[in-house]
């Protein structure tokens, strides 16, 4: 388990890594930070993962050229805790709208509170440019928005999800925005945000920059790049039903659909990594690829079993990809259990910047592991939804859902196809407890109501 007194070393870790002289020269400056995420993008979803029926080239010579992940985790099972997770460092039951599974369309009642930092306006503050490309889903107003969170600049979605083509939500309300303004432009939406990103890092910059480049795929609407036909069919069902969140939009796709979408997503990874080679950055640009939770239903997350929305393996455990020339190992692989908040923190500590002491991290600084001086970290991580719970410390899982107290032990059995419960008892017990106190530092779970 991680100690309070290891979470207060890593606070300092921005501090020791500029004192660092290997890494840091006196006359240079800090890394770019590129943060790519993905949207319900499984654990198998990509060739150097296992996916068996399309190659993901560009994302696999990523992996080749630097670290990858096999226990990363999402800190939730849906979209906007995890992102409330990535933008605050802590874990997303600590506000309200880390409650939202995920926050529904047009809910204007509840966002990311404008006060609260994070790692764009604390990295904005240390000197660096910021700007987001792609989807926030963290609240509708302007003070709940991208702007007021430290970013520069915007290009993007609000909600959830909206048709690549018409970049409407299934309510037909356009969902495109720059900065504050709502825009009009025609083209696939995963190529619109890697243009938009490519453009952006071929400027000059005459400081450092954290591009956070959070693309809409493979998401529904299941739509490739050639499926304008399919957009239209599935605006022209959504305009029949009553319930068009799960009807119209969500519905339809194939195997192959969903195929056309992860080879465009990596496509415009490709892209942008030569953009990077091009202009000369790719030395000194730190580069994440992950997925904000586990996939869905084209997903390939063999041998994590269910899948988003469920704190089993499926729905939490996702691809993490770190590349940083000359720093990072190339070709190295890691089993060392790591969660959303680490990534926040480690962008913290790769701009030499402190956390605000207000808003105490529970994500530790990764940035030891990814450059092979730290072998392993132990670690006790903790979910909850409004169903479930579940606590992950080394290689045993506690799992609580409908059917009951379960524990496995992930080490061994990643599917969680063997209950050991009845096996190991006080294990149970302790982590069942482990659970409860962390609980206690949450805010409650909400009354329960109806699911969309």
């Amino acid at each position: 388990m991680l100690s309070r007194r290891h979470f207060l070393q890593s606070s300092f870790a921005a501090a020791a890594y500029a004192a660092l002289p290997q890494l840091r020269g006196p006359r240079s400056r800090p890394p770019n930070i590129l943060f790519i995420l993905a949207d319900d993008l499984g654990y198998g979803d990509l060739s150097c993962y296992g996916r068996p029926d399309y190659r993901t080239p560009h994302l696999d010579r990523l992996a080749r050229e630097g670290l990858r992940f096999t226990s990363n985790y999402t800190a939730a099972a849906v979209c906007t805790p995890t992102r409330v997770a990535l933008m605050t460092g802590r874990y997303p039951a600590r506000l309200p709208i880390g409650l939202a599974e995920p926050l529904a369309y047009g809910d204007n009642s509840v966002g990311l509170p404008p006060e609260h930092p994070t790692p764009a306006s604390l990295l904005k503050r240390a000197g660096y440019a910021t700007a987001l490309i792609g989807k926030w889903h963290l609240g509708y107003l302007p003070e709940h928005g991208p702007i007021r969170h430290g970013f520069d600049e915007f290009y993007g979605i609000l909600s959830g999800g909206v048709d690549y083509f018409n970049h409407q939500e299934p309510s037909g309300k356009l969902d495109l925005h720059e900065g504050n303004v709502t825009v009009d432009q025609a083209g696939y939406m995963t190529d619109l945000l890697t243009d938009r990103a490519v453009q952006y890092v071929r400027r000059r910059h005459a400081a450092p920059f954290y591009l956070a480049l959070h693309y809409t795929a493979p998401h529904w609407p299941w739509e490739g790049p050639g499926d304008t036909a399919a957009s239209r069919r599935y605006r022209a069902v959504a305009d029949t039903v009553k319930d068009r969140f799960v009807k119209g939009y969500a519905d339809g796709g194939s195997l192959r659909t969903f195929a056309e979408m992860a080879e465009r997503l990596d496509q415009g990874v490709g892209r942008l990594l030569r953009t990077l080679e091009d202009s000369g950055l790719s030395r000194d640009t730190f580069v994440v690829f992950t997925s904000d939770n586990g996939g869905e239903r084209y997903s390939y997350n063999w041998p994590a079993s269910e899948a988003k929305g469920s704190l089993h393996e499926g729905g939490i455990r996702v691809p993490a990809i770190v590349r940083w020339p000359g720093r990072v190992p190339v070709g190295s692989v890691t089993d060392q259990t790591v969660i959303t908040m680490d990534w926040s923190a480690t962008m913290l500590a790769l701009g030499g910047v402190s956390a605000d002491p207000r808003y105490a991290l529970d994500g530790v600084d990764l940035l030891p592991l990814c450059q092979g001086r730290t072998v392993r970290m132990d670690r006790t991580l903790f979910w909850r939804t409004r169903e479930e719970e579940a606590v992950r410390e080394e290689a045993w899982k506690y799992l609580r859902t409908g059917e009951g107290e379960l524990l496995f032990d992930i080490s061994n059995d990643p599917g969680e196809r063997a209950d050991l419960a009845a096996y190991h008892p006080e294990r149970l017990t302790r982590l069942r407890e482990q659970f409860r106190r962390w609980n206690g530092e949450m805010l409650p779970r909400p009354t329960p109501a109806v699911r969309r």
